[in-house]
């Protein structure tokens, strides 16, 4: 089975060895990354990655406007997207956490059922008060989240999709493809959530904007969970923040986006089955001489570039604030004085 993991990048060199490497454990057979405004080693990193097989590495083609719609739309007339089986599109802080069968990609399709596309619904780990940068897996280090069922007082949920080849697609989106206006119903796709049941009507036909890149997560994640580590340590948050999204212009990460996805209210420790061959495929990416250099340089670059942002009173206020920020997420925090609650 052909499976095509696709992402936009933007400074994630240090972490793009673990986010290779797991998916090639869970299945993925080739890569499709574009990369834009890297000053840490990422381009490099890549090009030398491309050159040993199994990975294609791009400029992404936006020319200052959405740079993951851009590529996306792009990737879908790519070899790499076109011949392979299935399609993943994820960020490389998302890893796929599958508890269906040895826990891999064509596990969880067999036991969904063999559907044309699978949105598995995101679980947000929280910085749990690490504050620095660690050069080590983070799915080793980021062991708490808030409620699987709950977020920001949302009992529905961001998904990220797995597609078919043959799913009737008009356009990839970051969160889930799109099919054509219209579609006769008996043509629409078969769609599954991470627990193997149907998507929504309104998830499907992407009929209301609040349902159209999520739905309730209760009891959506027994086959697979999307485990998103968007904040990692407060070190790479801070070089996050200086980065900017790697998605879109001009969207910068705040108190808020930290607020929103800093619970630490539940502790899933699922995804460190992974972890003894995740270290093996790690330990022998960085054997190779060229690779364990690129590597080394991109973590290297990371921690200058967390030096030079400290010299900033702006950045250093903005880190005494994280430190000090409430763990109850925002949405949460209303609901509990509305209900006349204490936390």
């Amino acid at each position: 089975m052909r499976i095509t993991a696709v992402t936009c990048v933007k400074n994630e060199g240090p972490f793009l060895l673990e986010w290779i490497a797991f998916n090639r454990l869970i299945g993925v057979t080739d890569f499709l990354i574009y990369s834009n405004d890297c000053t840490d080693g990422t381009d490099a990193l890549l090009d030398a990655l491309a050159a040993r097989g199994g990975l294609t590495h791009l400029p992404n083609p936006a020319e200052g406007r959405n740079y993951q719609m851009e590529a996306l739309k792009a990737a879908a007339h790519r070899p790499e997207v076109q011949e392979a089986d299935w399609v993943w599109i994820a960020d490389v802080d998302e890893f796929l956490n599958i508890h269906a069968g040895d826990h891999s990609i064509p596990a969880l399709i067999a036991e969904a059922g063999d559907p044309q596309a699978i949105s598995v619904s995101f679980q947000f780990f929280a910085n749990d008060g690490v504050e620095s940068f660690e050069d080590r897996p983070v799915i080793a280090q980021f062991t708490r989240s808030h409620n699987p069922d709950l977020w920001c007082a949302e009992t529905a949920i961001e998904v990220k999709t797995l597609t078919r080849r043959d799913f009737p697609l008009q356009y990839y989106g970051a969160h889930r493809p799109f099919f054509r206006k219209g579609l006769p119903e008996h043509k629409r796709p078969r769609w599954t959530d991470g627990a193997g049941r149907a998507v929504p009507e309104k998830f499907l036909l992407a009929a209301n904007p609040r349902r159209i890149r999520r739905f309730p997560a209760q009891g959506a994640r027994s086959l697979a969970t999307l485990n998103h580590y968007a904040l990692r340590s407060l070190d790479s948050y801070l070089v996050k923040n200086d980065r900017g999204d790697v998605n879109r212009v001009h969207r910068a990460f705040d108190d808020t986006y930290w607020r929103e996805r800093n619970d630490p209210a539940w502790q899933d420790l699922s995804i460190q089955r992974y972890l003894p061959a995740l270290e093996e495929a790690l330990a022998a990416l960085k054997s190779d001489p060229e690779i364990g250099a690129l590597h080394a340089d991109c973590v290297a670059r990371h921690r200058a570039r967390r030096d030079a942002l400290l010299q900033d009173p702006e950045y250093r206020a903005l880190r005494d604030a994280l430190r000090t920020a409430p763990a109850l997420p925002p949405g949460e925090e209303e609901l509990i004085a509305e209900l006349g609650l204490t936390a």
